[in-house]
């Protein structure tokens, strides 16, 4: 199935430029790698982006060497001896996961719905992590703190903007409160926020 929902351009290009926190570069990446129509686009936008840098005023100009190009900032995120194979880890992420989402050691926050959290760089800010819902459950409504990107891995999920399959990515910023309910195959989401995510704080709700 086609991907519908990307990652706003200034995302992508936040990312490119290096200046997105690791968490968010993540998911980011793991859909580029994923999205040959978003690659396609970030690269013309890295090429438009040099043409006026060259055209621009020698005094005018910043240094290239803190604007890292595409490669560079997912090989952040991958360590290049490492080629995809089959399987379902989007392969910035398969020198830290492996290849096989079901190879991972899930813990349950409450039933239906269990996580993978990734560590992250020492000093990096965020939290990055997977998340499995199985089939119909229903991540709680939260907020966020910053931005919230997420990307279906497996399965699908829809909220109140709209459906999303693999390859899908929601972004989302600190005016958007949504719930997410898993589709009837269930679902695993690559998800990442600047901040603790509001839902880990939430209690399991045990009156059902």
């Amino acid at each position: 199935m086609a991907i519908v929902h990307h990652p706003d351009v200034t995302t992508v290009m936040t990312c490119s430029a290096g200046s997105q926190p690791e968490a968010l570069c993540a998911v980011v990446t793991s859909h580029l790698s994923m999205c040959p129509d978003c690659m396609r686009e970030l690269s013309l936008l890295e090429e438009i982006g040099v043409g006026l840098f060259e055209c621009s005023p020698s005094d005018e100009k910043v240094e290239m060497s803190s604007l890292p190009g595409t490669a560079e900032v997912l090989n952040q995120v991958r360590d290049p001896a490492v080629e995809p194979t089959e399987g379902d880890v989007p392969w910035p992420l398969i020198s830290i996961l492996g290849h096989s989402l079901d190879a991972l050691k899930w813990i349950e926050m409450r039933p239906g719905i269990s996580t993978v959290e990734i560590t992250l760089s020492t000093n990096a800010r965020g939290d990055l992590r997977l998340l499995n819902l199985a089939p119909g459950a229903e991540l709680p409504e939260h907020g966020h703190s910053g931005e919230e990107l997420s990307l279906v891995l497996r399965g699908s999920c829809r909220d109140d903007f709209g459906r999303f399959g693999v390859g899908d990515v929601s972004d989302l910023d600190d005016d958007h409160r949504h719930s997410v309910v898993a589709g009837p195959q269930g679902c695993i989401i690559l998800i990442a926020s600047e901040t603790h995510p509001a839902f880990l704080a939430e209690p399991a709700d045990n009156d059902a």
